[in-house]
């Protein structure tokens, strides 16, 4: 999914003449194209997430339209201070890239898990963000991006995601996706765990359960009007996220649910705030029980 994203950026970059690229010291085989391009709008900031932000406040103040772009916490809570105070309070048109969502980076251990990074996001004022959940959906994004006006967190995964999509995706900001309808039971998923949450619906409909699949590359904002009509008359929602409870999917329909007097019924599949092991991204999930298999078994079991 990196790759397909920055790839589009690139190709974007050739039109857009004022977006510039600024990496925190990573990324070379997956950025020599946009470097090799334009040299002068691609800066290796070092590790220094802080003054890379700082960096990108300053060009996004004189007309550029800059990404800042690195692992997971890095280009977020490293530097989140400048984000809320350069970035949101002025609404710069700054683009935070997070790459390697989720538990992407396994075997690097809890300092590069991004499980916690939609819950810093999602109260700073002005920010909009973008959870891709395949290629097809990241270069959308990467579109979208260039449109928008104002912060924007775009959170990517890096492991060879699957498309979900069999064609180009031509979606809105805000806009939920629908890939299966369902009567029983509908999973509603952000992010790169997208492909498996599709999976796992497939397979609960092969054992005789109506299970819809939404996926929304759009957190905020929703277009929550849409996302009521694609549910109809299901009530019965399991939130998919490479992310913990606490504010990010799951806090979001539940927040939505009581405001709108909607009377969803909201199960939460995540990742749970104490990990129990390491090893990589496929070994965790299956691990939590957020493998096809396993989000299978445990949405079989609330139905049942």
């Amino acid at each position: 999914m990196r790759n397909t994203f920055i790839n589009k950026l690139t190709e974007l970059a050739a039109i857009h003449k004022n977006v510039w690229l600024i990496a925190g010291d990573l990324g070379y085989s997956v950025l020599d194209g946009f470097a090799e391009r334009y040299p002068t709008r691609f800066v290796n900031a070092g590790v220094a997430e802080q003054n890379m932000t700082g960096l990108a406040a300053g060009l996004a103040m004189e007309g550029a339209k800059p990404f800042t772009y690195s692992i997971a916490n890095f280009p977020t809570f490293r530097c989140l201070e400048q984000i809320r105070n350069d970035v949101c309070y002025h609404n710069l048109d700054v683009r935070v890239v997070s790459v390697g969502a989720g538990l992407s980076y396994g075997t690097h251990g809890y300092t590069h898990y991004g499980i916690e990074d939609i819950a810093i996001m999602r109260p700073l004022p002005n920010m909009a963000i973008l959870c891709p959940a395949d290629p097809k959906e990241a270069v959308r994004c990467a579109e979208i991006s260039l449109a928008h006006t104002g912060p924007m967190y775009i959170r990517l995964g890096k492991n060879g995601e699957p498309d979900m999509h069999h064609a180009q995706c031509s979606f809105t900001l805000g806009e939920p996706l629908e890939l299966l309808r369902g009567t029983d039971a509908t999973i509603l998923s952000t992010g790169s765990i997208g492909y498996t949450g599709l999976q796992a619906a497939q397979s609960l409909r092969a054992s005789g359960w109506d299970v819809g699949f939404i996926s929304l590359p759009t957190l905020r904002p929703l277009n929550v009007g849409r996302l009521h009509t694609l549910l109809g008359s299901c009530r019965r929602l399991f939130t998919l996220e490479e992310h913990v409870e606490a504010g990010g999917l799951f806090s979001l329909i539940c927040e939505i649910s009581q405001r709108e007097e909607l009377g969803y019924r909201i199960t939460p599949l995540c990742v749970p705030h104490d990990l129990p092991c390491l090893g990589n991204q496929g070994f965790l999930l299956q691990a939590l029980g957020l493998d096809a298999a396993g989000i299978a078994q445990r949405i079989s079991a609330q139905l049942t």
